[in-house]
């Protein structure tokens, strides 16, 4: 079949990720699929206009909302994949809910990354309750095996031997969904008790104002540093060799930094929000915090601690390889598309 995809394609988000990864899963199924920013149509004639002229036989969207919400009344069969944003955030506003409960009438399908969001979205709109199917996403890592961590560190100004140094990386697009800045005044304090430890954020740029905002704290708090956009196996490199992987964002959909970091064996300290909770079980696969004070005492006694460690390390380990398998990823998406041939009745 010749397919349409929508998701919003903004570089450095998940969205964009796993719409890459969902697409090449289909393309494997032996599909030709069009990837599409959802933000490229103005109005839904000129997305019928498209599929007039593209020939497309069906469609599928990232995000209920955002693309899900284009694909209604143009007669082609389509399925949707809830991203984090439209069952954390849009659900709440009366008119982006009642349109997204519109979509998934019409919708063939529906896919949830955790059971949570499952049922977050049955409880919402109980006429879909047998078209959501859960699928978490799938994991594939692969450092670069000459990354150099030293040129690492110098890049990121931290002028000490690696021996004994412990670097919190924290992974995402600087836009304030991340909040990326919620634990720099705590993590600064540590440092300035412990200069060993460091937070590295490693933040392409994605909101320039914010951005501006994020550089200027961070040149007034020691400890913390500022790392731009990396190559994604140059960024699983330094993964690999930081200490632990942390996440503080707002919102979450499912976090790939966190499942990466699992899958390269490395601890993982995220704030205690539904999406994050749903992949981080507290002191077994990694350590959930609720404020940045609570963040300090876990990140301290994760240091101080190997056998808590060691522990969180091979659950997380064996948590992501038996729940986040790509290839079994690729096989339920290969399945679900199949629900887009012919007629619902067929």
């Amino acid at each position: 079949m010749r397919l349409l995809f929508l998701a919003v394609l903004r570089r450095h988000t998940g969205n964009a990720v796993t719409a890459q990864r969902v697409r090449d899963h289909l393309e494997a199924a032996g599909h030709e699929c069009i990837l599409k920013d959802a933000f490229d149509f103005e109005s839904p004639s000129e997305i019928a206009n498209f599929i007039k002229a593209e020939s497309l036989e069906a469609a599928l969207a990232l995000h209920l909302y955002r693309g899900g919400r284009l694909l209604r009344g143009h007669g082609i069969p389509f399925g949707v994949i809830f991203g984090g944003t439209d069952l954390n955030e849009d659900v709440n506003q009366g008119e982006k809910n009642k349109v997204m409960g519109k979509v998934l009438e019409e919708a063939r399908f529906a896919v949830a990354f955790t059971e949570s969001m499952k049922e977050t979205a049955q409880t919402q709109w109980p006429h879909a309750r047998g078209k959501i199917f859960v699928q978490s996403q799938g994991i594939s890592t692969a450092p670069n095996a000459a990354f150099n961590w030293n040129s690492f560190l110098q890049r990121s100004e931290i002028n000490q031997s690696a021996d004994h140094l412990h670097v919190f990386l924290l992974i995402c697009g600087l836009r304030r969904v991340k909040d990326p800045l919620y634990l720099v005044d705590a993590f600064s304090e540590w440092h300035q008790e412990e200069p060993n430890v460091y937070m590295v954020i490693v933040g392409p740029e994605v909101d320039p104002v914010f951005t501006r905002e994020v550089e200027a704290k961070v040149k007034r708090s020691p400890g913390v540093r500022l790392v731009g956009e990396m190559a994604q196996e140059d960024l699983h490199a330094v993964v690999k060799n930081s200490f632990a992987v942390v996440n503080s964002s707002v919102s979450e959909g499912m976090s790939a930094a966190i499942l990466e970091a699992m899958d390269l064996e490395v601890p993982v300290l995220a704030r205690n929000i539904p999406g994050n909770a749903a992949v981080v079980t507290h002191e077994v696969t990694g350590l959930l915090f609720s404020d940045p004070q609570e963040f300090v005492q876990l990140a301290k006694r994760l240091v101080s601690d190997p056998a808590l460690e060691k522990e969180v390390v091979a659950n997380g380990r064996d948590y992501v390889r038996m729940y986040h398998s790509w290839q079994a990823e690729r096989d339920t998406y290969g399945h679900l598309v199949r629900m887009l041939e012919g007629s619902p009745e067929d």
